[in-house]
């Protein structure tokens, strides 16, 4: 497990989004800033980040057990969690699910749904088919890099993960182009893409889980997120339990006291 830890105080787990570019590393910014005054750790979830992974058939149970541990066996009892894209919504799950009141959530951009079910609106039975193929040692790697090659992977940071597309200056491009070409990056990616790691079904099944979480949440998304994926976190923000800060920039720092 890749991490990072700094800083002294009440403990904050930092959680990227699961993502075929992203890793802890995006998460170091605002970890230099909460160091101050607690005790950090970013995490990489398995099958995600700069080092290398194992193929397996990554799924989001496997993904639940891992923020079990994290939570049981690493960072037992943090005072906020952050979490990013879809790793949000896990975080949503694992507080739903808990038997008493949990911690401080900070959810930035949180997702349900991967980008291909997004973008056609649901499952497809060729993204099994997809998987399979990407799994394949000939023709895999292939198909993988022809989608997250360097042309591809500043469309996607300048088309919807980075408000300004100048902040992928060439450091960060080198570091994503890492993070797409560790060995073994192609098998949780394409699941995550395909939808395979989306840990719920529904958006019904999302707000339900936020309902149901005990705790005090801050919502954080950009003001030029997609409309598909704006219109799920706005379904969010009316909810008892959030305090949304829509309109910050994506890429801005943001400030605020945790709600006690």
């Amino acid at each position: 497990m890749g991490a990072d830890a700094s800083g002294t105080g009440p403990k904050v787990l930092l959680l990227p989004a699961l993502s075929s570019i992203s890793s802890r590393r995006e998460m170091h910014p605002l970890q230099q800033r909460l160091a101050r005054r607690y005790s950090t750790l970013a995490v990489d979830w398995p099958g995600f980040g700069e080092g290398p992974r194992p193929q397996l058939d990554w799924t989001p149970e496997a993904y639940a057990a891992f923020l079990a541990f994290v939570l049981t066996s690493v960072i037992a009892h943090p005072y906020a969690i952050i979490a990013a894209g879809h790793a949000a919504t896990y975080v949503l799950e694992h507080a739903a699910s808990a038997s008493g009141p949990t911690t401080r959530l900070v959810l930035i951009a949180p997702t349900w749904r991967g980008p291909l079910p997004t973008m056609m609106g649901g499952q497809r039975p060729f993204f099994d088919r997809l998987c399979r193929l990407v799994d394949r040692p000939a023709v895999g790697p292939l198909i993988y890099r022809l989608n997250v090659n360097p042309f591809m992977v500043r469309r996607m940071g300048a088309g919807h993960v980075y408000a300004d597309p100048a902040f992928l200056n060439d450091e960060r491009m080198r570091q994503k182009v890492n993070v797409v070409r560790a060995p073994g990056a192609r098998f949780a990616s394409v699941r995550f893409v395909t939808g395979r790691l989306d840990p719920l079904a529904s958006r019904e099944a999302f707000l339900d889980l936020a309902r149901r979480a005990a705790a005090p949440i801050l919502l954080v998304y950009g003001a030029e997120t997609p409309p598909k994926s704006r219109a799920e976190m706005e379904a969010l923000a009316p909810l008892p339990a959030f305090e949304p800060l829509g309109s910050r920039r994506a890429n801005s720092p943001c400030t605020r006291s945790f709600p006690t």
